[in-house]
Formats: structure tokens, sequence, C-alpha cells
């Protein structure tokens, strides 16, 4: 039962995290993540006390810890490799989705900023796109470069992505998020050498 339950309650997260990434935090109400999920509305109050706020913040954490892992693992080898498995990522979801979904970190960034029931998964976020920056510059300046240097380019790589990805599901292409990519392998092989 209580795997029942824990494999329930993570279905409406990533329900929810879907739900953002596509039309928003403001356009998504519990109702509708419930029905997404195929879950019942009271079962997610059971789940989630703090209703909407509670489940945009989980799902805002998960999908952050999810690519901050896969991150993780390829800056391993190099940073150009983390590059590109972000990069790649974020193009997989754009084409996977026909350019409907995004990251739904950017949609709790942008969509929440005077609410004041959604600060907690707009600190989630802003604490993910730091780890995200951190992970990227830490990789930098192992092979090389400057703390300076690194910050700077960490910085450029996550807000060019998340920019290349609003344009891209704007223009229904993955045509800005192929510039930014050339663009910043360049700078990243650059910076390295």
């Amino acid at each position: 039962m209580a795997k029942e339950n824990t494999e329930a309650r993570g279905r409406m997260v990533l329900g929810a995290a879907d739900m953002i990434r596509r039309r928003g935090l403001a356009a998504t109400s519990i109702r509708e993540l419930a029905k997404h999920a195929g879950a019942p509305l009271g079962s997610t109050y059971h789940y989630f006390p703090g209703g909407k706020r509670q489940l945009a913040t989980e799902a805002v954490r998960v999908t952050g810890d999810t690519v901050t892992e896969a991150l993780r693992r390829e800056l391993e080898a190099g940073p150009v490799e983390g590059l590109h498995t972000f990069l790649e990522h974020w193009k997989s979801v754009l084409i996977s989705t026909d350019f409907q979904a995004g990251c739904p970190l950017l949609a709790v960034a942008v969509e929440s900023g005077g609410d004041d029931d959604m600060q907690d998964a707009r600190t989630v976020a802003a604490e993910v796109f730091t780890t995200w920056r951190t992970l990227l510059a830490r990789s930098l300046r192992a092979h090389g470069v400057k703390r300076t240097d690194a910050d700077r380019l960490a910085a450029l790589i996550v807000t060019a992505t998340e920019g290349a990805i609003a344009l891209c599901r704007a223009q229904r292409s993955t045509e800005p998020l192929e510039v930014v990519a050339h663009t910043l392998d360049d700078l990243v092989r650059s910076a390295i050498s």
C-alpha cells in the first residue's frame, strides 16, 4: 500500500511538472493537475495539503533534480559534454512535445512574480538555476577557466538556454536552441583550450 501511495504521489508531481511546462503555472488549476495525473481531487489534497503551492514547488524540485543529476553525471566527462547533455535534454523536451512544453522552472519564475502563494516554487526554481550555474562553473574551473570567467560563462549557458527554449516554443523550431548550442560550444571550447 505504501508503494502505491508513493507511486500515486509521484505521478501527481510529474503530471504537475508536465502541465506547468506546457501551460504555465497560472493556467494550471489543482483540479486540472489531478485530472492530468489521473488522480481523484481528494487524494491530491491528501498528498499535498498545501494545495497548488506545494504541488508546484515539488514539481519544480523534481524537474530540477532530474536535470541536475544528468548534468552532474555528464560534467564528470567535462564541460563540453555537460553542455551538450543540458542542451540535448531541452531539445528533446521541445521535439517530443511538438514545442508545447518548455522548462517548468522558467514558467514558475516568470509567471508567479507577485504571487506570494508561489514564493516557495519561485525560491526552488532560483535555487535550481543557481545549482546548474554552480555545476557548470565548477566544471569549467576544473578545466582551467578562471573563476570569474567560469562564473560568467556558466550564467550565460543557463540564461541563453532558457531564453532559447522560449524562442523555440514561439517559433515552433529548434533553430534558436541550435544557434545557442553552436555559440556556447565554441565559447566553452575556447575557454578551456
